[in-house]
């Protein structure tokens, strides 16, 4: 939609009544007007310098981290310099799996700390990587990229980028005096239907975009066994004590990247949420474990479901889900809707007005199985998956994990910007907070924050790389 199509858009929307009389409590941890530091650059279509040799440190190395040290690793370019984990087996089992991979002298001089919640800070200060690879619990994930980019690496974390409004200000605020990038690694936005999906929406398939839904749909009660390690030792905590959408970015990534949310023709306005009764923990804790367990000495505030709808600027409307406890099979939605068609997943289906050639007459019948399947992506798929699928394929979630390591290094060493900006992740993970805020004061209507302060109206939408 062009820039004047979007003006004469939001001369015809408007945030509610209702919206405007809440915004001002919120507002005051949105920080929506103020002015950007002296000193301080906007880092929207950012690039850094060239990396020859991308140097990198990694804080923790569990079941995503070990996954991140090995890939990170086999890539050219790259040396992997340091790891940090609280815990030595873990550390060490990266850096012998890491100097497997090395050839010559690449990874073989690895420093490793460990026994310790911050010796992170001493590596980051004592090795000084180029980058550096964050995939710990999520209170530690502002800290950490903060840090990391004063210390003069770019930072790269795990989902979401952090859990209050606040710490995703302190993070702009960071990236943006330092000159260091900010990513948060939301791998989904390279799986091979998200990918085709954009590459359709860019090529017009589907018309102008009005409405989108994305989800996390992925019953993980079983993670409440890992008691002492891994990542139900401290999700759980977050289940009890918190009311809202605690993990939106998977489902919500890709959608908003369909949309140019933040991006030259839309971004982020208003959300409102509910959750459902909070049941599902306190009953699978009763039924596995004993009266006494620390797991049934929790009292689970957070529903078992939360639905959030994103009404943005320009008025397009997209519904957020979010439900880890549910027994029901593993779905992001990932639907996006146009003037002229429709593109869903799970099950992967396309309905256009007219029909799909070959396989419907219109827009009543979905193209879908294995034969239309085939026909679409070899019309459709995005060239970074024709180019990267064998080699990334094993990597992890479908050979998305693999695309989206190959990228980040790519830009890293050509000096390009990268994929997902420093205000994507923070747009996306912003749903956690403000949908919190919402479900407490009854589904009340929440004004995200603009973290570009206005740079998105000239930051460009994502290209079809190849």
């Amino acid at each position: 939609m062009s820039r004047i199509d979007r003006r004469n858009f939001l001369k015809k929307t408007s945030l509610t009544a209702a919206a405007l009389a809440t915004a001002t409590a919120f507002d005051s941890c949105a920080e929506q007007d103020q002015e950007r530091p002296t000193g301080s650059k906007y880092m929207g279509d950012f690039a850094a310098p060239k990396l020859d040799t991308v140097r990198i440190a990694l804080i923790g190395v569990g079941a995503r981290g070990s996954g991140h040290a090995a890939d990170y690793a086999s890539l050219e370019g790259t040396e992997i310099v340091a790891i940090s984990d609280l815990y030595e087996d873990w550390a060490q089992r990266s850096a012998d799996r890491c100097k497997e991979i090395g050839e010559g002298s690449r990874h073989q001089n690895i420093k490793l700390y460990h026994g310790d919640e911050n010796l992170w800070k001493q590596m980051l200060t004592e090795v000084k990587p180029d980058a550096v690879i964050i995939a710990t619990n999520w209170k530690n994930h502002a800290p950490m990229c903060i840090e990391a980019m004063k210390q003069g690496a770019h930072a790269f974390c795990e989902v979401p980028i952090a859990t209050t409004i606040e710490e995703m200000w302190a993070i702009v605020d960071a990236s943006e005096a330092t000159g260091k990038h900010c990513m948060m690694m939301e791998n989904v936005n390279y799986g091979r239907d998200e990918l085709m999906f954009l590459n359709m929406v860019r090529q017009g398939v589907i018309g102008a975009l009005l409405h989108g839904e994305a989800s996390y749909i992925h019953e993980l009660r079983f993670q409440m066994e890992e008691q002492e390690r891994g990542t139900g030792s401290w999700r759980t905590y977050h289940y009890a004590n918190r009311n809202g959408n605690l993990y939106p970015t998977h489902g919500l990534g890709p959608v908003a990247q369909y949309m140019n949310l933040g991006r030259t023709d839309d971004t982020f306005g208003t959300l409102v949420s509910y959750s459902s009764p909070a049941m599902g923990r306190a009953k699978y804790g009763k039924e596995h474990y004993a009266a006494d367990h620390k797991w049934n000495q929790l009292d689970y505030k957070g529903g078992d479901i939360n639905t959030s709808i994103i009404k943005t600027q320009m008025g397009r409307t997209v519904m957020v889900q979010w439900d880890e406890t549910s027994p029901r099979p593993y779905s992001r939605l990932n639907l996006i809707q146009g003037t002229t068609g429709c593109l869903a997943g799970f099950p992967t289906r396309v309905a256009l007005e007219g029909g799909v050639e070959g396989f419907t007459d219109s827009h009543h019948s979905w193209a879908q199985g294995k034969e239309a399947l085939a026909a679409l992506y070899e019309k459709y798929d995005h060239p970074l998956y024709k180019k990267l699928n064998e080699s990334t394929k094993n990597s992890g979630h479908g050979g998305m994990d693999g695309i989206m390591r190959y990228r980040i290094v790519e830009c890293l060493r050509n000096g390009l910007p990268l994929d997902q900006n420093l205000y994507e992740g923070c747009f996306w993970s912003a749903v956690g907070p403000m949908s919190e805020k919402s479900v407490a004061e009854g589904g009340m209507p929440q004004t995200f924050p603009d973290f570009t302060r206005g740079g998105w109206k000239e930051t460009k939408a994502l290209n079809i790389v190849s």
